[in-house]
């Protein structure tokens, strides 16, 4: 079995991040995490923190990038990525006001997935659950999303939380976007009315399932998110990794 290294979404350590950045990928690192996905850099250049991440054992797998800045700053950010080792932009939100923005996005996503791609570097998109909405044309925005841009320009970077809160299966859509999907967040929901976010292994999604899919699907990262938790983000991931290390052989070393 091939294995497949988990990251964590440092949106996840906000908090802890703005106080602390240096101690925090520590604290990463201790709990066994093998990288990171960004969401800033705080006050560190991107040099000083691919020292940082080399001398802690990390590897920065993606950032994500503010569509903003996708749309009008993508060679300095590209740049960025090569400096920090990454090999994954990610546009994490976008806020449609109607129908027509969505086809807005998905010109703005092929052409910065034409250029990162020129540049070594995949363009990713990351969902929540209102791109599951259906368009006039009878699908999911999400689904045109990607039936409108190619692998080349466009890969998945599927929430299976999200996926859950709008009522779909998520292994059905990681069985959809086979080959397509090299990033996927795991994220749990806790089995009440409230749906809030769970950590793994402890809540209404089939969680197991998704990780027995990740070779045959291609993989290349497993990447571990809790938006919000009722303990600390740190007791949070730890009760993820510790029911990760119990499913993935490689981590419980």
């Amino acid at each position: 079995m091939k294995t497949i290294p988990v990251a964590v979404q440092l949106y996840t350590l906000r908090e802890e991040t703005e106080k602390d950045f240096e101690g925090t990928l520590r604290k990463v690192a201790d709990l066994g995490f093998e990288g990171v996905e960004f969401a800033g850099l705080g006050d560190y250049t991107p040099g000083d923190m691919k020292k940082l991440l080399d001398e802690l054992g990390l590897k920065a797998v993606s950032s994500h990038i503010p569509l903003e800045q996708i749309k009008n700053n993508l060679n300095q950010m590209i740049e960025v990525q090569k400096t920090l080792g990454s090999k994954y932009i990610v546009c994490p939100y976008f806020e449609p006001k109607n129908e027509k923005d969505y086809y807005e996005l998905i010109t703005i996503l092929k052409k910065a997935g034409e250029m990162c791609s020129l540049e070594g570097i995949k363009l990713c998109y990351h969902n929540h659950d209102f791109e599951l909405e259906k368009l006039s044309n009878g699908q999911t925005a999400l689904e045109t999303i990607f039936a409108e841009t190619s692998p080349q320009e466009l890969n998945t970077e599927l929430d299976i939380y999200w996926l859950k809160k709008a009522g779909e299966d998520p292994v059905e859509w990681l069985k959809r976007y086979e080959g397509r999907t090299p990033l996927l967040h795991l994220k749990d929901m806790t089995k009440d009315d409230e749906q809030f976010f769970a950590e793994l292994g402890t809540g209404g999604v089939d969680v197991d399932a998704v990780l027995a899919l990740g070779e045959e699907a291609q993989i290349k990262w497993w990447i571990v998110e809790q938006d919000v938790s009722r303990k600390t983000a740190f007791e949070s991931l730890e009760i993820s990794m510790n029911y990760l290390k119990s499913k993935l052989p490689h981590l419980d070393k």
